[in-house]
């Protein structure tokens, strides 16, 4: 495993997310971004609560322009 690889991986982390319960649907959201009584994007299915390994978000800020 090249260094690259190792950093990318040491990037990871563990995340609450919700997937959709449906085995042919391949929809997840993280659970910091999803609504009350979440349904599926994708299918409008059950959504079930698990965990992933997802890199980090970057927090953009943009500063007003006038």
């Amino acid at each position: 495993m090249s260094g690259n690889e190792e950093e990318q991986k040491q990037k990871l982390n563990i995340v609450k997310i919700l997937k959709c319960r449906n085995n042919d649907c391949k929809a997840w959201v993280r659970e910091e971004f999803a609504v009350p009584d979440q349904v599926c994007p994708m299918c409008k299915g059950p959504m079930l609560r698990t965990m992933k390994h997802l890199p980090a978000l970057q927090k953009k800020y943009k500063s007003p322009t006038r």
